[in-house]
């Protein structure tokens, strides 16, 4: 799986990226098809308190399948997102087992 980060208004660093990409290599367990993935890591400025966002769209065979979450910490928030990406694919999964 192909991974690419874009990091809107900041450079995230190597640790960040290592951080999700780990957690997106687990999800070929629920997949065997992904194609690639895409994290925008984004700062929101909302008063005192800096929100970060991540959203990951994940391509595979004719989806793709769109995660986004907002929290204090950039891992916080990817790790909700990417429950949010791994619960569509496990749905994804039923249906098309379901199908056969």
């Amino acid at each position: 799986m192909q991974i690419t980060f874009q990091a809107v208004h900041f450079v995230a660093d190597q640790k960040l990226k290592d951080f999700i990409s780990e957690k997106l290599e687990k999800l070929t367990k629920f997949h065997s098809k992904i194609i690639n993935a895409t994290v925008f890591l984004k700062l929101e400025n909302s008063g005192q308190v800096k929100d970060k966002i991540v959203e990951v769209k994940l391509a595979v065979p004719g989806k793709t399948l769109i995660g986004t979450n907002v929290e204090k910490t950039f891992e916080a928030s990817a790790d909700d997102a990417i429950n949010s990406i791994r619960r569509q694919l496990e749905r994804l999964h039923e249906r098309q087992t379901e199908r056969r």
